[in-house]
């Protein structure tokens, strides 16, 4: 499987949404992630569900939203009928995370789980089994632009370790700090889908920077 690229679309020209999401499509990009938050589970606002409907309207790339949300269960219906492809919620952001997930499921779209930078990974080992992603933060979430936690790598491989000594089907997706020149050590680490917001559009060419992003990560692979 080829290591996925995913722009987060919360670092591109938020006055240009559409051009931003033409930069994507142009660079090569696999997946448009889409951070939403609410000002409670992280210190900051971003988009909500008419911004969501429209990008769906404006590409044909797969929505990978992260709702960075306290009781994502209150919009998470509103999020995916929207036009979410694939949906994460935080591990410490709900009560009912099976409900959840079940309802990601139902709606069509794939079922995810965020955690932040000091969740231990072995916290999802009763859930491991029932999602289609794990979505690890490699900074503490609610900003673009900080920097990579070095320590986001073991969580990687050790998540990579459980998942092939049970043999399941479910993806390593990192988000935070991902640039040049770091993305190849996190596809060593076992990432499948690398998510860059600054390393891409605060470049001066955004899309020949997420072209090379995309040629670093599958070139770890070969």
């Amino acid at each position: 499987m080829a290591v996925k690229i995913a722009p987060s679309i919360l670092a591109g020209d938020l006055a240009n949404l559409a051009g931003a999401l033409a930069q994507c499509e142009a660079g090569g990009a696999d997946l448009v992630h889409v951070d939403v938050m609410d000002g409670h589970f992280v210190p900051n606002l971003s988009f909500g569900i008419p911004v969501v409907a429209a990008l769906k309207k404006r590409t044909h790339l797969p929505l990978d939203v992260h709702l960075m949300v306290e009781q994502p269960e209150r919009l998470l219906d509103e999020y995916l009928k929207a036009g979410a492809a694939r949906v994460a919620v935080h591990w410490e952001a709900t009560v009912h995370l099976d409900r959840q997930l079940d309802r990601i499921r139902q709606a069509g779209a794939q079922a995810g789980v965020a955690v932040n930078p000091a969740t231990p990974i072995e916290l999802l080992g009763d859930v491991l089994a029932r999602l289609d992603y794990v979505l690890l933060m490699s900074v503490n979430p609610g900003f673009s632009g900080q920097t990579f936690l070095p320590h986001a790598l073991d969580k990687a491989r050790r998540l990579k370790n459980c998942i092939r000594e049970r043999g399941l089907p479910v993806e390593i997706e990192m988000d935070g700090g991902i640039d040049r020149d770091n993305i190849r050590q996190v596809v060593s680490a076992g990432v499948d889908t690398c998510v860059a917001g600054s390393a891409i559009f605060a470049a001066p060419d955004p899309v020949q920077a997420m072209s090379e992003l995309g040629r670093l990560a599958r070139a770890e692979q070969t």
